[in-house]
């Protein structure tokens, strides 16, 4: 999992505060590049869900905050957004709140011949995440090689 950019700390710095104030949680933020365009994106949670009044709100409030501070020095979009259902686990308080929930991984490199897993999630400990499988096989991977681990979506 990557390192949050020198853009991204700045933004996080602005954007506590306007959180805080309505007890919202930052999922994740994320500064890339797509095509010829850059995006800021901004994902945000609350008990309950967060609703497009919600990122509406901290859009506007971010953006004046941007706009005074100046963090970015190219043009981007910003966009503020929930997580979805199949949300991130970026913080270390995430394997904390949803261990036993079903999680989807993905790896940067095979290993055992596979790039995805699928699991209940059993924890996060020294850096090392561990799964169980459905054949109740447990399945540990070091976090510096997971590309991504998101909440599974079930039907």
């Amino acid at each position: 999992m990557a390192k949050a950019s020198n853009s991204e700390k700045k933004v996080e710095a602005l954007l506590t505060p306007i959180l805080e104030e309505k007890n919202f949680e930052l999922v994740d933020i994320e500064f890339v590049k797509e095509g010829p365009n850059w995006y800021l994106r901004i994902y945000i949670d609350k008990e309950g869900g967060i609703t497009i009044d919600d990122c509406e709100y901290v859009s506007r409030a971010l953006d004046v905050k941007l706009e005074e501070n100046d963090p970015i020095e190219q043009a981007y979009i910003l966009e503020v957004s929930s997580p979805g259902l199949d949300r991130p686990l970026k913080k270390e308080s995430d394997f904390e709140k949803y261990a036993g929930e079903i999680v989807d991984i993905k790896l940067y490199k095979a290993f055992e011949g596979s790039k995805e897993y699928q699991g209940a999630l059993k924890g996060l400990l020294d850096n090392v995440v561990t799964i169980v499988d459905e054949n109740e096989k447990e399945i540990s991977f070091d976090r510096k090689d997971i590309a991504s681990i998101r909440l599974a979506v079930i039907f």
